[in-house]
């Protein structure tokens, strides 16, 4: 049996990362950017990009692989297009400008596709898509980064597990909310199967020559979601962010390239004006009427729910939001360790 979960309040959690991030010497105002993604993941249930990404961020923060005072730039030549050069900062702060930069384009020209180039882990897209939402547009956004996961035909790792997420806003419903990687399991669930002493679902992992395993121990790199559908996917969305923003990794990361491994990611965020296509509150009425005929349609199995993309986990966020935040306690020794390394306070757990 695993060993038990350390549940610490929201807000506390989001202060703690905040804080160790400030520690490194990252800005206040980018260390709350990155701590309110990794905790935003948490708080939903996807741990695989929540608490337990934390000593990563460090990490590549300490290493100088993610820059902590990083020259943001936006870049134009178009009304409702724009390019947010990151010089190496970490993901959430990259794609939080990118995001923020479309929804003022979109408000304006009523759709905005704007690039990133040169960021460092993007951590859960959803957040980026999410917040578009929020702001009553629609948000899509596609990630390139490091080749690792297995295509069809090919040897070892060929392309990354690049995810997609779209959200659209909605008049009483929480978001509808798709968050998916094109892979059929994450790179950080792996390390949770690992941790807890389970068994890979068949056809989701490979060891490093490619050969599919259900051996956390062994898995060393996804299997693309559907076959070929996933790797197709993932090679799309190379061409989409990191092609057409002019800083291509993967056929850099298969080259002499001496940087061509260096670690890096690609994005694009686009958002969508509802009122450039009509009236906005009859769209976000009409979404609404969409998901109350889905979750009224005759079930197939009376014991299983019909659920909409996003509603679990806002459901799960409305529960962690009341009861707090649990950890896995593996995460929780590499935090404290973490913290005292960098005198900083842990937060008290619940209870």
């Amino acid at each position: 049996m695993p060993p038990p979960k350390v549940v610490v309040p929201a807000p506390e959690l989001t202060a703690f990362f905040a804080e160790l991030f400030t520690r490194t010497g990252t800005s206040a105002e980018h260390a709350a950017t990155v701590a309110e993604v990794l905790a935003w993941a948490s708080l939903r249930g996807v741990d695989s990009h929540g608490a337990s990404r934390v000593p990563r961020y460090l990490e590549l923060l300490d290493s100088g692989a993610a820059n902590k005072n990083p020259d943001l730039r936006v870049l134009s030549t178009a009304a409702a297009v724009a390019v947010v050069d990151a010089d190496r900062a970490p993901g959430p702060v990259a794609l939080t400008a990118a995001a923020d930069e479309a929804i003022a384009r979109a408000r304006t020209n009523g759709i905005a596709a704007v690039g990133v180039r040169r960021t460092v882990h993007t951590g859960a897209i959803g957040y980026y898509t999410s917040r578009i939402a929020d702001a009553g547009l629609i948000g899509l956004g596609f990630v390139a980064g490091m080749p690792n996961m297995g295509y069809t035909g090919v040897k070892g790792a060929a392309v990354a597990t690049s995810p997609l997420a779209i959200a659209v806003p909605a008049a009483t419903h929480d978001t509808p909310l798709l968050d998916m990687a094109t892979a059929g399991i994450a790179l950080g669930r792996i390390a949770q199967f690992r941790n807890a002493g389970k068994q890979l679902p068949e056809g989701t992992a490979a060891t490093a020559d490619g050969t599919p395993t259900t051996d956390p121990t062994l898995a060393k790199m996804p299997l693309p979601l559907g076959g070929a559908k996933g790797a197709g996917m993932s090679l799309l969305f190379e061409l989409l962010t990191s092609v057409l923003v002019g800083a291509p990794i993967l056929s850099s990361f298969h080259s002499d390239d001496p940087e061509g491994r260096v670690h890096r990611q690609n994005a694009l965020i686009i958002a969508l004006n509802p009122a450039a296509f009509g009236d906005p509150e009859q769209f976000t009425a009409a979404v609404d009427t969409t998901l109350e005929t889905l979750k009224s349609l005759p079930r197939a199995d009376e014991q299983t729910d019909i659920r909409y993309p996003g509603e679990s986990s806002s459901a799960t966020a409305q529960q962690r939001a009341a009861t707090g935040i649990p950890v896995a306690a593996t995460v929780w020794a590499e935090l404290e360790t973490a913290a005292e390394k960098l005198g900083v306070a842990v937060p008290a757990a619940v209870g």
